[in-house]
């Protein structure tokens, strides 16, 4: 057994039952800075009034200012901040990426690694200008606020404020409803430009889309939010509905509001709770004009509000195990920058509280008889028809509501493990699995887990296709 990976998983399991015992975990941290809406103000105020890092102004930052402001935060905070480009824009802008964690340079083994991503649509501009916030935020209250400092240590927190800068840079300050700046610089909506479960994704992969593809399958982010503007809604997966099985169906699905329900429906709504509930407005489910869609508690179920193919959190979720949802956070795509503190206080504590949330449920490790990490082995909750995997340590995370549950954890070479375990609300379950080689004595093959569920078929094409998806277009356009 590799003794140097055997003495990091004990430490990391001591740590993380340490923390277990102190009830350190998920939102039950220490959260007095955290009490009330109204302290919201109060602590921003006082934070920043004593922040000695690189100062950042309530106003729209363009790609040169914020590449600035990112390296600085970086060189003030070494310790804590990592800046990384996860790859280029079309016009050859770097895609940058801030962790902000204590261990902001390596994954830390046991503990889990979350992400934001803002200004996808390059005219959604406020999640841009509040992930810069939170970079120093999170740097400045590090030393001072121990909700804030249990995060660090135990969490890496990856923020990305513009997938697409060059929309950015031609999108316009008070345009509120148009869709000028929307798309990349080869005019493709990034929202749209992911693979897709249910429906074949024809559009040509755009190199922001690629880079972060790229990127999530190299880090196993346990939970995240897109940040979009348009809307005042936590929006959650999934965004698309199984294929139609007759043309006119096919034509007119999209607008059916029918909900598409994720095996993790439970997860995914007490998530945009989560996110809704700490907001200062969303919950109350305020229209942002007369005639626009109220959505009860702030939430919606993605399909439900409308569906679209080629969705950013679909494909986090069904690829990668990440659960993302979209975050609604500005009726105003790019409002007038008077308005950012508004919108940072009245998002500050969800866009902390919902990163905690990756704290929650059974996490732990696949390891063979000698203790070794198995990589890539499946981890399927039985009943829910989603499979996760191991990361190179072992590792997995499963964010899962208060119950009982069974794990069914399978691996080429070893044979099929079932686990039964309960999650309660106060803190993670920790659970360990021991994996057993399956070879066979007589040199036959190894034990193989059973293959994936097949695909649903494809959409219908031709002209009835190429309706559907225009009509699709254009009502998207309209909206976050």
């Amino acid at each position: 057994m590799n003794l140097q990976f055997k003495w990091t998983l004990w430490t990391a399991n001591v740590f993380l039952l340490m923390n277990i015992l102190t009830g350190a975990f998920g939102q039950y941290a220490p959260s007095a800075a955290y009490a009330t809406e109204d302290d919201v103000s109060t602590n921003l105020s006082e934070v920043e009034s004593r922040e000695s890092g690189p100062e950042l102004e309530f106003k729209y930052h363009d790609h040169e200012e914020m590449t600035r402001y990112l390296r600085a935060i970086s060189a003030r905070y070494p310790a804590l901040t990592a800046l990384y480009s996860i790859g280029k824009s079309v016009q050859g802008r770097d895609l940058w990426v801030m962790v902000v964690s204590a261990s902001p340079y390596e994954h830390m083994i046991g503990k889990p690694d979350v992400k934001y991503v803002a200004n996808i649509h390059g005219n959604e501009a406020v999640g841009r200008e509040l992930l810069l916030h939170l970079i120093q935020y999170l740097a400045t209250a590090y030393e001072t606020d121990t909700y804030i400092k249990w995060l660090l240590d135990n969490t890496r927190i990856h923020l990305m404020p513009s997938m697409n800068p060059d929309g950015f840079l031609i999108s316009r300050e008070g345009q509120c409803d148009t869709i000028h700046g929307r798309h990349n610089a080869r005019r493709y909506d990034l929202n749209r430009n992911f693979p897709d479960f249910f429906k074949t994704n024809t559009k040509q992969p755009q190199p922001e889309t690629e880079a972060v593809k790229e990127w999530i399958s190299k880090i196993q982010f346990v939970v995240s939010g897109s940040l979009h503007g348009g809307a005042l809604v936590a929006s959650y997966p999934f965004d698309n509905t199984p294929s139609a099985n007759n043309i006119i169906n096919a034509v007119f699905q999209n607008y059916a509001h029918t909900p598409s329900i994720a095996p993790d429906d439970d997860v995914f709504r007490h998530l945009a709770l989560v996110y809704s509930n700490n907001h200062a407005k969303m919950s109350r489910g305020v229209s942002c004009t007369s005639g626009s869609s109220r959505f009860e508690k702030g939430i919606t179920n993605g399909a439900a509000w409308y569906p679209l193919t080629g969705g950013m959190q679909d494909y986090n979720y069904l690829w990668h195990g990440c659960m993302e949802i979209t975050l609604e956070i500005s009726c105003c795509k790019y409002p007038p920058a008077h308005e950012l503190n508004k919108y940072w206080q009245d998002n500050k504590q969800s866009l902390i509280k919902f990163l905690a949330e990756a704290h929650r449920g059974a996490h732990g490790f696949v390891m063979d008889e000698n203790g070794n990490p198995v990589d890539r082995a499946s981890i399927r909750v039985k009943g829910r028809d989603v499979t996760y995997h191991t990361t190179k340590y072992g590792e997995f995370w499963r964010i899962l509501l208060p119950g009982t549950y069974k794990l069914e954890v399978a691996a080429e070479g070893f044979l099929p493990q079932e686990v039964e375990f309960f999650v309660i609300e106060s803190h993670p379950t920790l659970l360990n699995v021991t994996l057993h080689s399956a070879k066979r004595i007589d040199g036959g093959p190894y034990y193989r887990p059973p293959s994936l569920p097949p695909r649903p078929p494809p959409a219908p094409s031709g002209l009835f296709s190429t309706l559907t998806n225009s009509i699709n277009s254009f009502v998207s356009n309209i909206f976050g």
